[in-house]
């Protein structure tokens, strides 16, 4: 369940982040409301997944994920250039996140 809060309040804060962008230094106001709204969502859901899962290897998933998240958003939805560098660096990324839970510090019980 701890995996499935966390997944949740990642694509929460990715929401929020992409918002942000559509806010315009927060001077549209629907754009605005997604920000705090996400963030919030994002918070709340990182803290109670962190009852369970190992700090080192959640932040790991929420700061890899969102990134590559963020960037895929920002391509989708901006037009934001996505070079094979880039998706290089994403592949990287998540390789990551990967080794680092298998690294046994993943979960705390549950």
């Amino acid at each position: 369940m701890a995996w499935l809060l966390l997944g949740i309040a990642i694509v929460s804060e990715v929401v929020g982040t992409l918002a942000l962008r559509g806010s315009a230094g927060f001077t549209r106001l629907w754009p605005s409301v997604v920000v705090a709204v996400g963030y919030g969502i994002a918070f709340v859901l990182f803290a109670q997944a962190l009852k369970t899962i190992g700090v080192g290897p959640a932040y790991a998933v929420w700061s890899g994920l969102g990134t590559v998240g963020a960037a895929l958003g920002g391509y989708y939805l901006f037009g934001e250039r996505l070079t094979a560098v880039t998706v290089v660096g994403m592949a990287i990324v998540v390789a990551g996140i990967v080794v680092m839970n298998l690294g046994g510090t993943g979960s705390q019980g549950g």
